[in-house]
C-alpha cells in the first residue's frame, strides 16, 4: 500500500445513484429456512415470496392491533 494516493483527477459522485436501492441479506435459522422452503416448494413459489407474504400478514396484524 502506498503512503499517498493522487486523487487530483478523481471525479466526485461518478458512481452515485440517488435512486439506488440497497437490499440487505437476511439470514434465517436453518430450521426456519427448511420449513419455509418446504412450504414454498409445496405452493410452487420462491422462498422470498413466502417470507414476504408472512411478513406482510404480520405487519397487517400489528397495524390492526394499534
Amino acid at each position: 500500500m502506498r503512503d499517498e494516493y493522487d486523487f487530483s483527477k478523481g471525479e466526485r459522485g461518478k458512481l452515485f445513484k440517488p435512486d439506488a436501492q440497497l437490499n440487505l441479506p437476511v439470514y434465517l435459522d436453518e430450521d426456519v429456512r427448511s420449513y419455509l422452503q418446504r412450504q414454498a416448494t409445496a405452493k410452487g413459489k420462491e422462498l422470498n415470496e413466502i417470507v414476504n407474504e408472512m411478513l406482510k400478514k404480520d405487519i397487517d396484524l400489528i397495524e390492526t392491533v394499534k
